[in-house]
């Protein structure tokens, strides 16, 4: 077999068919018949000498040459394209393009009023549609339905380009009056009722069981490892409610410190560094790779970037002081 022997609209057929796991919807996707599209499929298993989609009681399942080829592919298809297309000149202040962002509640208190403000200035016309976790799916990142991701993520697709805009500690956020101040340690830390607050990935976010813990995250999972577990009273996905529940002293907040310290000059709460190690968070940018070389996303990748950078320079570290 040699490049002169294949048809490069067979690696664009395969890369849908990965991608839907059905010879129909990939049929419908490019445009084609379905016969069509089963005709390449006969074709891709004879050049790859492998069946690449086996039908299960699950549906068609991917060989593992199939998974194998699938980033491989999908790199071949994003840089022809790139070859072939036409170089645009992206102008900020004229453009009224739309970007849809996939923000976490955590990166929307953080960054997102940077952000607005910077484009107000260099893009007015730019308009901003965030989304929430749970509106997006990979498949809507993965096709370019959304431009751009930010958030902490366990995982995310090989294919996908990521880089990390910043770390954040975390830090304690509870009423000046609450007991606990009287002697802070984590003994009295385990003894509060506490507010949990958290949303990463993709997906909608299921009901929360205060009985398995050890899921939940950076803090739970960091008392685990002590072997120690925190009574958790209420939990939310919204990273400003816990400010407000912190009035009650009876609450406990941790939450990251970046979040916390938006609480700095409120005289009924008390920052408070936590008790015990918690590993640093991350803070993601992730996009599809059809959007990687388009000159529109480059400029508001760029951006948000050199917003983080001067975040990061106006605050290089938010852990709380002690007090």
């Amino acid at each position: 077999m040699n490049l002169a022997s294949i048809d490069l609209n067979l690696l664009k057929n395969l890369d849908v068919l990965l991608r839907e796991l059905s010879v129909t919807k990939a049929a419908e996707q490019l445009g084609i018949t379905q016969p069509a599209m089963s005709n390449s499929l006969k074709r891709l298993r004879n050049v790859f000498h492998d069946p690449l989609l086996v039908r299960t009681s699950d549906g068609m399942t991917p060989t593992e040459k199939a998974l194998e080829l699938q980033p491989l592919v999908r790199e071949i298809i994003v840089r022809t394209e790139a070859l072939l297309t036409p170089d645009e000149v992206f102008v900020p202040e004229k453009s009224q393009r739309v970007f849809r962002v996939m923000a976490s509640d955590y990166a929307e208190a953080t960054l997102v009023p940077h952000l607005v403000r910077r484009l107000r200035q260099e893009a007015p016309g730019v308009v901003l549609d965030f989304l929430t976790p749970s509106d997006v799916t990979y498949t809507d990142m993965e096709q370019g339905r959304v431009d751009l991701a930010i958030n902490r993520f366990n995982e995310m697709p090989r294919s996908f380009f990521q880089v990390t805009l910043w770390h954040d500690t975390f830090s304690v956020l509870l009423n000046k009056n609450n007991p606990l101040m009287q002697d802070y340690s984590l003994e009295s830390y385990l003894q509060g009722q506490h507010i949990w607050v958290s949303k990463t990935g993709f997906g909608v976010g299921f009901g929360m069981n205060p009985d398995k813990l050890g899921g939940l995250g950076w803090i739970d999972q960091a008392l685990a490892r002590l072997g120690k577990s925190r009574r958790i009273s209420i939990f939310t996905r919204h990273y400003q409610m816990p400010a407000l529940l912190a009035m009650n002293n009876d609450l406990v907040a941790t939450l990251p410190s970046r979040v916390a310290r938006m609480q700095a000059e409120n005289p009924n709460l008390v920052i408070m560094p936590p008790p015990f190690v918690i590993p640093k968070l991350e803070l993601k940018m992730a996009w599809s790779p059809l959007l990687h070389h388009n000159p529109a996303h480059r400029w508001f990748r760029r951006l948000i970037q050199e917003e983080a950078e001067n975040i990061l320079r106006e605050m290089p570290d938010a852990q709380a002081q002690e007090v």
